[in-house]
C-alpha cells in the first residue's frame, strides 16, 4: 500500500514517522522527491495541502484524497483536482481543541475588557470597569461544524448566550439556530462577539464586508479563525476606524505571510497571530488518518467526505 504526501510544508519526516507507527505496511512517499521512477499507477492514497497544480490527477488509481487540514479549500483550488473518488476533511482532537482554546481565550478577552485593563495599567491607571454577566453576553458563531461545535460546547458550559448562522439548519442544545440568507440579518443583530468558523467557499467569501459588519451592533467584536477571504479588509479598516467594530482579532488574511506595512500589523484596535490559532499534530492526527485508510481497505465508508457541490 503506497501513499504519496503533496504539501509545501516540511513536514513530511513527521507524518512518515507516525503514519508507519499506525500502518507498518505502508510506503510512505514525498512528492517531488520520490517522483523519479515511480509508477504513479501504483500509488492508493494522497495526503495533501496545496498541490501544485495537476499534480494529484496524474496518479490514477487513488482511492481516496486525505486533506492535511480541517479546511479543503487548499485542495479545491487545483481545477484538475480529481472528483471521482472520495475527498476527506482531517478531523482531530488536537485540532479542534486548539481552535477552541483560541476562541475560548480571546471570546473572554473581549468579554472581560482586558485591552482597556491593558491600556490602563500602561497609563498607571486603578479602575474596575464593568463586569457583564456570560448569559447577556451574546456571542455568535458564523458556521457550526465540527471545530465551532465544539467551541460552542465550551461556552455554553461558561453560560455565554449563543446563536450561530449556517447554510442549513443546526440542533445543538444552547444554541439559537439561524441559517440561509434569509436568517444573516437577525443573526448579526444580536450578536455582540462574532466568531468566524465557516468552511471558505464562493458563498462564504467576502461574507464579513461593510454591509454585514454594519448589522452588528455598535461596539461589536471580531474573532476570524476561518479563512482571511471571509474578510474584506478594506471594509474592516473602516468599521474598526469608525468606531463601530471596538476590536477584532485575526489569524487568518488575504494574503499569507501578512505583508510588511499592512494596517493590520500595527492598528491599535487588532489582534493578529500567524494561522496559528490551531494547528495540526502529526502525532494525534496520524491515527485518524490511519483509521480512515483502514476503513477504506476494508471496504467501508471514508469518514467526513468533503460534499464537492458544497464546497466542504
Amino acid at each position: 500500500m503506497k501513499l504519496i504526501f503533496v504539501s509545501a510544508e516540511d513536514r513530511a519526516e513527521d507524518w512518515r514517522h507516525h503514519l508507519t507507527e499506525q500502518l507498518p505496511d505502508l510506503e510512505f512517499l514525498v512528492w517531488p522527491d520520490d517522483a523519479d521512477g515511480l509508477d504513479f499507477a501504483s500509488v492508493d492514497y494522497a495526503l495533501a495541502w496545496k498541490p501544485p497544480v495537476g499534480v494529484l490527477k496524474q496518479f490514477p488509481n487513488l482511492k481516496a484524497i486525505l486533506s492535511l487540514g480541517a479546511g479543503v479549500d487548499g485542495l479545491l483550488i487545483d481545477p484538475e483536482l480529481p472528483t471521482d473518488i472520495p475527498l476527506c476533511r482531517l478531523v482531530d482532537r488536537s485540532l479542534t481543541q486548539g481552535m477552541t482554546e483560541y476562541v475560548l481565550y480571546h471570546v473572554i478577552h473581549y468579554h472581560r475588557h482586558m485591552a482597556e485593563y491593558a491600556a490602563q495599567q500602561k497609563a498607571g491607571q486603578w479602575k474596575a470597569l464593568p463586569q457583564e454577566d456570560p448569559r447577556r453576553r451574546r456571542v455568535g458563531l458564523l458556521g457550526l461544524g465540527e471545530l465551532a461545535g465544539d467551541a460552542a460546547d465550551k461556552l455554553r458550559a461558561l453560560e455565554f448566550d449563543l446563536a450561530s448562522w449556517s447554510r442549513l439548519p443546526k440542533d445543538m442544545a444552547g444554541v439559537t439556530s439561524f441559517h440561509g440568507p434569509d436568517g444573516l440579518d437577525a443573526f448579526l443583530a444580536r450578536t455582540q462577539i462574532l466568531v468566524c468558523l465557516l468552511p471558505l467557499t464562493e458563498a462564504t467569501r467576502g461574507i464579513i464586508n461593510a454591509g454585514t459588519l454594519a448589522k452588528l451592533p455598535a461596539g461589536a467584536f471580531l474573532i476570524n479563525c476561518a479563512r482571511g477571504g471571509h474578510v474584506v479588509d478594506d471594509d474592516l479598516l473602516a468599521a474598526l476606524d469608525a468606531g463601530h467594530i471596538a476590536g477584532a482579532t485575526l489569524d487568518v488574511f488575504n494574503e499569507e505571510p501578512l505583508p510588511a506595512g499592512h494596517p493590520y500589523w500595527t492598528h491599535p484596535k487588532v489582534i493578529l497571530t500567524p494561522h496559528t490559532a490551531s494547528l495540526t499534530l502529526s502525532h494525534t492526527a496520524a491515527e485518524y488518518v490511519a483509521g480512515n485508510i483502514r476503513r477504506i481497505e476494508a471496504g467501508e465508508a471514508p469518514l467526513n467526505v468533503v460534499d464537492l457541490g458544497a464546497g466542504y
